[in-house]
This record gives structure tokens, sequence and C-alpha cells, in this order.
């Protein structure tokens, strides 16, 4: 077995102390809920907006209005 300077076990020990904390910053932003639920707000609105969808939910709260006018009117 190779002996180790002290000075360099040391800094090899901050090396990796700074290395955990970078990986354990990064896991706790990837983490964090409001990210998370901004994340799939933003699919979801982006989904919405495509052309086919917007068109088909218009499609539906038409028939949605018209089912409730008549149901209104019985």
């Amino acid at each position: 077995m190779v002996d180790r300077d002290p000075e360099t076990i040391r800094q090899d020990i901050d090396q990796a102390r700074d290395q955990l904390a970078l990986t354990v910053d990064s896991l706790a932003e990837r983490a964090n809920p409001r990210r998370i639920a901004d994340d799939v707000k933003s699919g979801v609105v982006r989904f919405v907006k495509k052309p086919p969808v917007a068109i088909s939910l218009a499609g539906i709260g038409a028939l949605l209005v018209v089912l409730f006018v008549r149901k209104l009117r019985r």
C-alpha cells in the first residue's frame, strides 16, 4: 500500500465534499415540487395550444353548452 501525504488526502476529501454538495444541490433542484408543477403546467399548456387539441376542446365545450341549455329548457 502506498503511503499518501495527509495534505493530498485532505485535498481529495475536500474535492469529494464539493462534488457531493453539487450533486445534492442538483437533486434538490430537480425534486423541487414547485419546479415539477411548473414543468407539468408548461407541458399541458403546450399540448392544449396545438391546433387539433384546441379545436377538439372548443367542440367539447360547445357540446356541453348545448346540452346544458337543453337541460334547462326541459
